[in-house]
């Protein structure tokens, strides 16, 4: 109950601030997401779907945002190219969702699917938006990408509670463990945030660049350490695999010294974390003691191995349209896989897949681009070599989205959710600097507001990379 009450005067206090600073009230929003999918979390309020403490605050944020932006004159300079990506995004996700309310069975109401997989679709991107309009000085930009990570720091230490270290000696233990403490006091899906820890270990070593003292940086190492910990933890797998393939893709890129160290902390974890060894290799063949254990691909794949087949000879009857959200849903698979692996599989445990059977070929060429564009945007500002807040926020958003588009060949959704804030605000952030970046390289104007003129942030970079973003 107390705990309740905090929550209740925090949510009102940062509500009535929204109307004198938006910006604070935001960040506070992201924060909370910590704790927002706790069970003691308030999911409604007076019986109404929808209504909580959150959706109050993100609604309060939104109000003084449209009036206060418009007294501050700020100009909504978000690019033409990203609007109408965005517009298609979103176009879709409301066809397939109208769709699949033609056909719901009985088990879905109106009102969760209006208030589910439309209204929070749209309210999970909110915040990057916001923090694309208010990040237009250096002391903004700072403070919300040390949000951001923050919000995934949070993430980590809470799974680093919930699941002791003592069921890291067991494979076995570790995934039935970190199943419970996620789901029943995180709320939160192991798999799903093992993907978003996976991401966020690296774009918290990417802020090493903006941190000169010994002991500060030996923070950012023990946070970055901390969320790679409870991203261990979760035991989940394919997050085990976008962590290393992440790294691997950053050193490659830029931090070409690091390569070396990535099979190092592999071993160590395998060495002082048995119970992680045994969940990245379950269902791989060898020899114990002295019997010769065959490779079990089901096992491996978790069976995805059978739903997958199933899903694509779904696809190719409806190919360019899907057949609407929830597709595993309305064809019968989820039913069918269940009577047949006795396994609950709602989606196909892969991304695109889901796509694909959801909205077809048109549906995906719709909403892929978004991610690639964002992608190619934040590369670009992770290899700036003149500026490191530029260098800091390409790293993150680029290791989010990277560790998203990698993570959703084995699970994952591209549908907005609670687990993408962090992504979405990262986003917003990156392509506000990006913006930025090329107004100061196209005009010689300070990189930001509160730059001085002789700041000089131009990056030396190649023609081909020194043109204004989509106007």
């Amino acid at each position: 109950m107390i705990r309740i009450s905090l929550l209740l005067l925090v949510v009102a206090f940062f509500s009535f601030y929204a109307w004198r600073n938006w910006f604070v009230s935001t960040c506070a929003a992201i924060l909370l997401m910590a704790v927002v999918e706790h069970p003691d979390f308030p999911n409604t309020m007076f019986g109404f779907q929808g209504l909580n403490p959150w959706n109050i605050l993100l609604f309060s944020i939104l109000l003084a945002w449209l009036n206060r932006r418009t007294q501050e004159g700020l100009v909504w300079d978000l690019p033409r190219g990203v609007k109408w990506m965005l517009l298609g995004f979103f176009c879709v996700i409301l066809i397939a969702t109208f769709r699949f309310i033609l056909k719901a069975p009985a088990e879905y109401t109106l009102g969760t699917i209006v208030s589910e997989q439309i209204l929070n679709c749209f309210k999970w991107v909110l915040p990057g938006l916001i923090l694309f309009d208010a990040c237009r000085t250096r002391k903004r930009v700072t403070i919300a990408l040390a949000v951001v990570l923050a919000l995934f720091l949070l993430l980590a230490l809470q799974a680093i509670r919930y699941v002791p270290l003592s069921h890291a000696i067991s494979g076995e233990d570790l995934s039935s463990r970190a199943y419970k403490a996620t789901e029943t006091r995180m709320g939160y899906n192991r798999v799903n945030l093992s993907m978003l820890l996976a991401g966020a270990c690296w774009a918290i070593l990417g802020t090493l660049a903006l941190v000169r003292h010994n002991l500060h940086r030996l923070a950012v190492i023990g946070a970055a350490a901390a969320v790679a910990l409870g991203q261990a933890l979760t035991g989940g797998r394919t997050g085990y695999a976008t962590w290393a393939l992440v790294g691997v893709t950053l050193a490659v890129i830029r931090w070409r010294r690091l390569l070396p160290l990535i099979p190092v902390a592999i071993i160590c974890v395998s060495i002082f974390l048995p119970g992680v060894r045994e969940r990245m290799l379950q269902g791989f063949g060898g020899r114990q003691g002295n019997l010769i254990v065959a490779t079990d691909t089901q096992e491996i794949f978790s069976g995805r191995t059978v739903a997958w087949p199933l899903v694509i000879n779904e696809i190719k009857r409806a190919p360019l349209f899907g057949y609407g959200r929830n597709g595993m849903v309305t064809t019968g698979l989820r039913d069918d896989l269940w009577y047949e692996l006795g396994e609950s599989f709602p989606h196909p445990h892969e991304a695109y897949l889901e796509q694909l059977l959801d909205s077809g070929i048109i549906g995906f060429i719709l909403v892929i681009p978004i991610f690639l564009f964002a992608l190619r945007r934040s590369y670009v500002l992770f290899r700036d070599r003149s500026d490191s807040l530029v260098c800091a926020v390409g790293c993150a958003a680029f290791s989010l989205i990277l560790a998203l588009l990698l993570g959703s060949f084995g699970s994952q959704t591209f549908y907005p959710r609670e687990g993408a804030v962090g992504m979405w605000a990262a986003m917003g952030i990156m392509l506000r600097v990006y913006i930025q970046r090329e107004s100061a390289l196209a005009f010689g104007t300070p990189l930001f507001e509160d730059d001085s003129m002789n700041a000089g942030h131009l990056p030396d970079i190649g023609l081909e990379e020194n043109q204004m973003v989509w106007s």
